[in-house]
């Protein structure tokens, strides 16, 4: 016998002497009470895990909800029964959901063609420089690019960090969590540059080249002014703004177009 059910009460022997109108065993998966059901009812609908007594139970198995808490926010809130034992893990809203798996998932990331062309690149161009990328490690947040020897952080924003194209919500998500961001960065001593790249609608290496030299002379003047003993490095002014931003000093924070 080849189940999932959870709940029979009858041995594999039992079953495969039974006939088919002979009745095994069952504990309702609702309110726990011994019932019977014959083998051709089983065998009819064996793929299902929960068996029940009566539609009722199988009813208020269904719209019976229970308090549970938020396991990214720690927010209360019902969840139906039934969804509680098929998702063991609670989440109050697809929002908090997303949070949790992006900051606790171990393997996968989910990276722009673009992001996987400059990892290739920069890779190339400095072998003997440590580049961790799409790392969370650092800030308990997802970084783009990051250099620690050189305490230095990118992050390509594409259009969905300015414009609402999923909405105001996702909108204001985004650029929350861009905030906290800059702000662990900021505790971390990190400077972030953060590149727009919302102007490049499909992935092209001719339109990619313009990130790729802005990021290597970032890291090139970084890595000068490092050996030089200079503490912060000049940014022209030219590339502190863009269309979605107002001037911004370096230190610790460039924006650039």
């Amino acid at each position: 016998m080849k189940t999932d059910m959870k709940n029979h009460l009858f041995s594999e022997i039992e079953y495969l002497n039974a006939s088919k109108k002979d009745k095994l065993a069952f504990k309702c998966s609702y309110c726990t009470k011994t019932f019977y059901l014959p083998k051709f009812r089983i065998r009819r609908n064996i793929a299902n895990k929960h068996k029940f007594c009566s539609n009722k139970c199988r009813s208020e198995s269904i719209n019976k909800k229970i308090k549970v808490v938020c396991l990214n926010c720690s927010k209360e809130f019902n969840k139906y029964l039934n969804q509680v034992k098929k998702f063991p893990n609670h989440f109050c809203s697809n929002s908090c959901s997303c949070t949790y798996q992006n900051t606790h998932k171990t393997t996968g990331t989910r990276i722009s063609k673009l992001e996987k062309w400059l990892q290739i690149k920069l890779i190339e161009l400095y072998p003997n420089l440590e580049i961790q990328f799409n790392r969370k490690d650092t800030i308990n947040s997802e970084l783009d690019i990051y250099i620690p020897s050189l305490n230095l952080a990118f992050e390509l924003n594409g259009i969905f960090h300015y414009e609402p194209i999923y909405g105001k919500d996702k909108l204001i998500q985004i650029q929350n969590n861009d905030d906290r961001k800059f702000q662990a960065c900021l505790e971390h001593n990190i400077e972030l540059c953060i590149i727009d790249t919302s102007k490049q609608k499909y992935f092209k290496e001719k339109t990619s080249e313009k990130y790729f030299k802005i990021i290597i002379n970032i890291i090139n003047n970084k890595i000068f002014s490092k050996k030089a003993g200079v503490e912060n490095f000049e940014i022209s002014t030219s590339c502190l703004t863009d269309k979605h931003s107002k001037p911004l000093s370096y230190t610790p924070l460039c924006i650039v177009n």
